[in-house]
């Protein structure tokens, strides 16, 4: 079929601008589908690669030869065999050789929490496009779920950027009601938040995706409220804290990928957060701007109080994202704000790498592509100071446990 726009001619110079956009994005959309087939066949779905059996262990904290010497004994699940005997592992196998292992020793390989310890919900937030969110979100899940915590990532975002990247195309693969605008409807169309979860190609992580549907709760809220709240059977700021405890039992940790904007739906993630982080690319007009929603923030969250609201808030961090470290002006930046917020500064920035973008062309993460994917250096690089940032968040998450780092 041709997507051709139509052009207007000489003797009808209007410009009909909704036919023109309607068509590019039919074409767009038919693009993207058909790259998708050829990126992940036969089925147009992600897969996640297996891991080595010298990565298998590190993810679960034996050593090689153990694993080795588990699998000549028949022991736990059996990895897959392939030139000059290289073992390999998916990540299922991986979280069943914890499972075994907790079982079969003295000690827990399961980083699950416990009775008494409280779901622990990310928001990743700034209201700046282009400070990094989609790209942090992503990645913090994977290393989560790779580590075996049981991970709930929500896109919040009705451009859909995270659902993108777990190769979820909305158009295309999501039906009316099918994003978390379902759970926090006002209507009787308002589903239960386990309908609209999906599991992903990572084992422990489960998705809920987004798209433009999101943007109903945006309009629906302002006009109830502008009818004294009447059809709001709880406030607005509390829904997505409140659908959250109808599946906290499934999960350890919630990452929510927030829109980038100072809106009802990042207000709710707001108050439904134990921990926040606020993603910066450290440039001075991007920290002029995180100024202004840092004042909105903190103005929308004292009007949450006086209404009522809960807010416990375990930790707050600022990312520096998208950083070059050999860039003068950035480091003065990235000086300018340890000097200013002290350690509430993550130690750890996400560093500009070609690596990152390169995955991106695919919409896979470093996590996914492994480093036969990649120009080693660039990936190695990219690879440690993703991994050293994420750590940093997960000892947060460890200590609002109460455990140890």
């Amino acid at each position: 079929m041709d997507h051709a726009p139509p052009e207007a001619d000489a003797e009808d110079p209007e410009i009909h601008l909704d036919s023109i956009i309607r068509q590019d994005a039919l074409a767009l959309s038919g693009q993207l589908a058909s790259m998708r087939a050829k990126l992940f066949p036969p089925r147009s779905t992600k897969t996640l690669r297996h891991f080595s059996s010298g990565e298998a262990a590190a993810l679960i904290g034996v050593t090689d030869a153990y694993l080795r010497q588990l699998s000549l004994a028949g022991q736990g699940p059996q990895p897959k065999t392939g030139i000059r005997g290289r073992r390999s592992y998916s990540l299922a196998q991986v979280n069943a050789l914890r499972r075994f292992l907790s079982a079969s020793e003295r000690r827990s390989y399961e980083p699950h929490r416990t009775e008494g310890e409280a779901l622990q919900v990310l928001a990743i937030t700034n209201f700046k496009g282009g400070s990094g969110k989609t790209t942090t979100a992503a990645h913090l899940a994977q290393y989560l779920a790779l580590r075996g915590y049981r991970v709930l990532a929500i896109d919040l975002d009705p451009q859909s950027s995270l659902s993108a990247l777990f190769g979820i195309q909305p158009e295309a693969d999501l039906e009316e009601n099918d994003t978390l605008y379902a759970a926090l409807r006002y209507d009787a169309q308002r589903r239960p938040l386990r309908e609209v979860i999906r599991p992903t190609y990572f084992d422990g992580l489960d998705l809920v995706p987004a798209n433009l549907e999101l943007q109903e709760f945006e309009h629906d809220t302002p006009r109830i409220l502008a009818r004294g709240g009447r059809s709001m059977d709880s406030p607005f700021f509390t829904r997505i804290a409140e659908v959250l405890g109808s599946v906290a039992a499934s999960y350890d940790v919630v990452v929510i990928d927030c829109p980038p904007q100072l809106g009802f739906l990042t207000l709710g993630a707001l108050c439904a957060a134990t921990g926040v982080i606020v993603t910066i690319h450290p440039q001075m007009l991007d920290v002029a701007s995180m100024g202004q929603f840092l004042f909105m923030t903190s103005d929308l969250l004292e009007v949450v109080r006086h209404g009522g609201g809960t807010l416990d808030y375990r930790f707050l961090r600022y990312l520096v994202t998208r950083y070059e470290p050999q860039d003068g002006p950035q480091t003065q930046v990235v000086g300018f704000l340890r000097t200013l917020f002290g350690e509430r500064v993550l130690t750890n920035a996400m560093l500009k790498s070609t690596a990152v973008s390169d995955a991106g062309l695919t919409k896979q993460t470093l996590y996914e592509i492994g480093r036969q994917g990649g120009a080693k250096g660039s990936y190695a690089r990219a690879l440690e100071a993703l991994d050293a940032v994420n750590l940093e968040i997960e000892q947060l998450i460890r200590r609002g446990w109460g455990r140890t780092a």
